[in-house]
Parts: structure tokens; C-alpha cells; sequence
């Protein structure tokens, strides 16, 4: 079964974001959908080719939807249909943002990333700790090596999935590890694997799946 998709343009200070939800898909044993909550998913690097239609995005987007979970996937600002210009991560975690508050604003929350888009989630998860309650997340190729991410806070980190290839030349694992350290913090490390888990999709897809069912 394949899930419902809709383009939205969501109304911001800047102009608009280009939003794509991808809806949840129901389960074998129910003809009834009912979703879990939403989740919302950011890409990689807007200046590196980074859209929301990224496969590693993609993948944890089918991986939500066939948890149960309603999907946003989003392009930041200057990407696509999206309006504005790159502003170096302080006007994309104001995206992110804008996307939960209007189209997320309660309910069950889980949001998740890849690379540029994990440390923006990152940033987002610190900055609503304590506004709201977020019960899944998910952190894969997290850029620690090339931006500053905050910490975790040690009350999220069960609710809380840290993916990273053992042979990322982009951000590496070794970044990674040192970030996990203070407070310690679990790291899932699939071999043999680079930044953009070439031939681990399916992989990367079980690994989100078991978190968020």
C-alpha cells in the first residue's frame, strides 16, 4: 500500500514552505488509520543539493508511515518552491519551527533529520524541551563535525535514535562518538557504511521503524 501524499504551501514570515505530507499508512491487521501523531522531517544541506526529497529523508519518511505515523517533510528556505534565501541555520530552525507550530501544534510530536536537517532537529528538540512534548526522535548522519549541536538532554535520549555510518567521509564517526560523550549517549553504527548509507537503505529503514512503532 502506498501512503496519500499532499503539497501544501505553508504561509511564513518569509513567503512560504514548500511541505509535502505523506500520510499514514494503515495497519495489516486494521483497515482503520489512525495515526500515531505527526512527525516531522528535515533534509540535508540546502547548498549541497539538500531537498526534502532526499532518499535518506524518503526512507525514514516510508519508515514513519508504516509505524502508524503522519509525515511533513518540508524544504528549507531558497529550496524548491520555498521562499527566501540560506541563512546559515538560525532562519531553518525558524522553518522548522514555523512547520510544528502551524501544522503539528498538538498531538504526539517525533521529529527527525538527516545530516544538515539532524542538527537542526537537534536545535529545535533543545529549544522545545520544555514547551513540548516530543516522544520519538531520530538523528541520522547528525553533522556535529561542521556545526556547533547542542547537547540532548539526558531525558530525551531513550526517546531518542542516533544513526551513523562507520565509514562516513562527510561528518566523521569519530565526531560523532565525541558529541555522545558528555552526557553519554547511545550511537547505532551500521558498517561499512558512508554518510549516505548507499546500499543500506533498507537497513536504515528497519532501524527507524523499530524506534517509532
Amino acid at each position: 500500500m502506498k501512503s496519500d501524499s499532499q503539497n501544501i504551501f505553508l504561509p511564513v514570515e518569509h513567503g512560504q514552505l514548500e511541505v509535502e505530507r505523506d500520510a499514514a499508512l494503515s495497519m495489516p491487521e486494521s483497515k482503520d488509520i489512525l495515526a500515531k501523531g505527526t512527525a516531522v522531517l528535515s533534509h540535508p544541506h540546502p547548498l549541497h543539493g539538500g531537498t526534502m526529497d532526499n532518499k535518506v529523508v524518503q526512507t525514514m519518511a516510508r519508515a514513519f508511515t508504516q509505524a502508524g505515523w503522519d509525515v511533513l517533510r518540508f524544504n528549507f528556505r531558497g529550496v524548491g518552491q520555498s521562499s527566501g534565501v540560506y541563512d546559515n541555520a538560525l532562519g531553518e530552525l525558524d522553518d522548522l519551527l514555523s512547520v510544528i507550530a502551524q501544522m503539528a501544534p498538538t498531538g504526539r510530536l517525533a521529529l527527525g533529520g538527516f545530516s544538515f536537517g539532524a542538527m537542526i532537529t537537534a536545535k529545535a528538540v533543545e529549544q522545545l524541551l520544555h514547551k513540548r512534548a516530543i516522544d520519538r526522535v531520530v538523528l541520522v548522519g547528525l553533522a556535529v563535525s561542521r556545526f556547533e549541536v547542542p547537547s540532548l538532554d539526558e531525558a530525551m535520549h531513550n526517546n531518542t535514535l542516533l544513526i551513523h555510518g562507520q565509514d562516513d567521509d562527510v561528518v566523521p564517526l569519530a565526531d560523532v562518538m565525541a558529541w555522545a560523550q558528555e552526557p553519554v549517549m547511545p550511537v547505532c553504527v551500521v558498517p561499512q557504511t558512508g554518510h549516505f548509507f548507499h546500499g543500506q537503505l533498507p537497513l536504515l529503514k528497519g532501524l527507524v521503524m523499530r524506534h517509532v512503532m
